[in-house]
């Protein structure tokens, strides 16, 4: 009898009953709500973000790890867990709840005021309002020290000139977290989306996180109350902060990934027939099955590792960089493998592997690149760091 690929090493064995609850929620979530639309969503390039989100809301997913402001407060394991179901449905779903939770909100919810997180939190929480986060630009991607957008003093306000690029969220969102130089260093803002100076450009003709907005924004003397800067962080600590809580969800999330192109790649190779048998009763076939199921067990096992390391307080930066480079690396390899199993079907978006192999090219370089994860982990190897 077929099992399951991760019922090999008997996963569930390391959850809790209440991980494996949620789990099935989310998962169930994603069977009827995702699976049936995202394909069409891909093809056209167009999600419903809002709708989406209200939902998201309802479930009890944005935010779900912190703790206060309506937030659900589940352990990390339980955030992990969800992002894998999510992007088992798709990347670009799983980026929508990434950014709003576990960047635009934890920004706000580490690093904001108290009147910040009463402002923006329960509503983001709710889905009712919605975040992105302004870190990356054109010039300036694995290196952010040197980004371009600042931040001038005006009296007791401040202005905002720049640009930020590849903005998940962009052009849905109420509010951006957004990161400028200052006199006083790296600072963030709290910015509104409908103040005046403010714009956003969605960005079109990707082939891959289709199912997923993604936006330019432009800052043009955006004029800003005093306390609108993050009050409780200086310098790059707070965004690569905000970015080591997302790299985690893409640890587990690059999982459902690439779970879901290998069952479907299974349940293809059984009923597909050449030769007179099933492709699946081949041993070059089986090979390859058994490679990507053993790279799936021991990327699950390492996300599981790190999710109980960050609920006790114990996981470091490089810890992360090693899940996410590995788990990233090893799902896009699953998807191509998969891919080519399924020959010239897998090509088509009546099954979902080359949507996710698409997908995962972009998260493969996307919240650090697979060389400036490499270098961090190099660096904790040897005490030398080898970025410049």
């Amino acid at each position: 009898m077929a099992q399951a690929p991760l019922s090999l090493l008997a996963i569930d064995h390391l959850l809790t009953e209440e991980e494996r609850a949620i789990r099935a929620v989310v998962r169930d979530f994603v069977d009827t709500r995702i699976k049936p639309e995202v394909a069409d969503w891909f093809e056209t390039g167009h999600i419903p973000a809002r709708e989406l989100a209200l939902e998201f809301g309802e479930l009890g997913l944005l935010g779900m790890h912190l703790e206060g402001y309506g937030c659900a407060g589940t352990s990390a394991v339980s955030y992990g867990l969800a992002a894998m179901e999510l992007e088992a449905g798709d990347s670009g779903i799983r980026s929508l709840v990434s950014v709003q939770g576990s960047l635009a909100m934890y920004a706000i919810h580490a690093f904001g005021s108290s009147e910040h997180k009463e402002q923006w939190l329960p509503g983001m929480a709710k889905g009712e309002l919605i975040g992105c986060f302004g870190l990356t630009e054109a010039d300036h991607g694995s290196n952010p020290s040197g980004m371009r957008t600042n931040a001038k003093r005006d009296g007791q306000d401040w202005i905002l000139d720049g640009s930020k690029m590849w903005i998940t969220n962009g052009t849905v969102a109420d509010v951006a977290i957004v990161w400028a130089q200052t006199d006083d260093g790296i600072r963030g803002f709290v910015v509104p989306t409908d103040t005046p100076g403010f714009t956003a450009s969605e960005i079109h003709k990707k082939m891959s996180l289709r199912a997923s907005v993604t936006a330019e924004l432009v800052f043009d003397s955006v004029r800003l109350p005093e306390d609108a800067m993050l009050p409780n962080v200086k310098g790059l600590r707070g965004p690569l902060a905000c970015l080591n809580e997302a790299r985690f969800g893409i640890a587990f999330g690059t999982l459902g990934a690439a779970r879901d192109c290998l069952e479907t790649a299974i349940s293809y190779a059984i009923d597909r027939e050449q030769f007179d048998k099933p492709i699946a009763g081949f041993q070059l076939t089986q090979k390859k099955f058994t490679d990507m199921a053993v790279e799936l067990g021991k990327g699950m096992l390492l996300a599981l590792h790190l999710g109980r390391l960050k609920d006790d307080h114990l996981i470091t930066a490089e810890q992360i960089s090693i899940g996410k480079l590995n788990n990233a690396r090893e799902a896009l390899a699953i998807a191509r493998e998969c891919r080519s199993i399924l020959g010239g079907n897998g090509i088509t978006l009546e099954y979902p592997i080359i949507r996710h192999m698409n997908n995962l090219e972009s998260v493969f370089t996307y919240e650090g690149t697979n060389e400036m994860h490499t270098l961090v982990i190099g660096q904790a190897l040897t005490g030398l760091a080898a970025f410049r």
